[in-house]
């Protein structure tokens, strides 16, 4: 990998580790809705003068259902759930959970395509991801609630299925026109629910929590989307995917170090677990050949594994 692959695979490490810190900050005086109102605002306006620029905008919009649909299980639901979760559990926490998603992506694809095979070793990854997955929830159900554990294992299934949407409907619209016009869908979907308490939340929201909505609005989403991107045409999309396997490393040490979480051996022991299984169950066979952009929604679109 080049010097220049280098340094965006490790801003990538970062830049998808640090939203679930960020998000448990801003939920401290912002509502979930409006918290992801502002992000996919904030995020499309940004993101949509490119895409018009690279006149990508009307393709995106031709399959408007498909679109709609991605948007809703991709970015809506799980944004939504991800900060409600994240008024009760810890931030590293999530992050953990949340590193499940390649193993039910794994799961989906073999239930979807019957060219992905559960071999012994896939099937020896999927028991120890979700093995680790539960002892995570086991353990903290008690702290945290029943509902909070709830609305992760949706962000877990949602993460998971959104790039199917692509896989099979939007895989020849082009990357930053996807992104673009699902923040913006987003942001017109959470409007009516977060625009009536805006203008008394712009009056009382210290500080700390609008700085993290700004960063996570511009660097965890905007900014996140333009760099993946970059590191795709590097590094081809099969490596650049990796990063999921480091981001929830990131939100543990951010959480730890920036917040006071907690960080015990069963932390370890479950993101050892999760972190091997992932790697077992979303392992390609030897004798089949990997395309460039293989295990890519696009050389186009989104990624695989996602994150956020």
């Amino acid at each position: 990998m080049s010097r220049r692959g280098w340094i965006l695979f490790a801003a990538m490490c970062v830049i998808w580790g640090i939203p679930y810190l960020l998000i448990k900050v801003a939920v401290r005086e912002i509502g979930p809705a409006e918290l992801v109102f502002v992000r996919t605002a904030l995020g499309a306006a940004l993101l949509l003068p490119i895409a018009l620029a690279r006149k990508e905008v009307r393709a995106s919009l031709r399959p408007w259902l498909p679109l709609i649909a991605y948007t809703v299980v991709e970015i809506g639901l799980p944004w939504l759930l991800l900060s409600d979760a994240e008024r009760h559990v810890d931030s590293s926490f999530t992050g953990l959970v949340i590193a499940g998603v390649p193993l039910v992506a794994a799961l989906v694809a073999r239930a979807t395509n019957r060219d992905e095979r559960l071999t012994p070793g896939r099937a020896g990854g999927l028991l120890a991801g979700f093995a680790g997955v539960a002892l995570l929830l086991g353990f903290h159900i008690d702290t945290g609630g029943v509902v909070p554990m709830a609305e992760l294992v949706g962000v877990v299934i949602c993460y998971a299925t959104g790039p199917l949407i692509i896989e099979r409907w939007l895989s020849d619209v082009p990357r930053y026109g996807v992104a673009a016009v699902s923040l913006a869908a987003g942001a017109l979907m959470f409007a009516p629910f977060a625009a009536p308490d805006l203008p008394d939340l712009a009056r009382t929201v210290t500080l700390q929590p609008a700085l993290a909505v700004l960063a996570l609005s511009v660097i965890c989403t905007a900014l996140a989307f333009v760099l993946f991107f970059a590191l795709i045409a590097e590094v081809g999309g099969v490596r650049a995917t990796v990063i999921t396997f480091v981001n929830p490393a990131v939100a543990v040490v951010l959480g730890a170090a920036v917040l006071g979480e907690q960080v015990t051996l069963l932390t370890g022991v479950a993101f050892a677990l999760i972190l091997t299984g992932s790697v077992l169950a979303t392992r390609r066979e030897p004798s089949r050949p990997v395309a460039a952009g293989g295990g890519m929604s696009e050389a186009g679109a989104v990624p695989r594994g996602r994150t956020r």
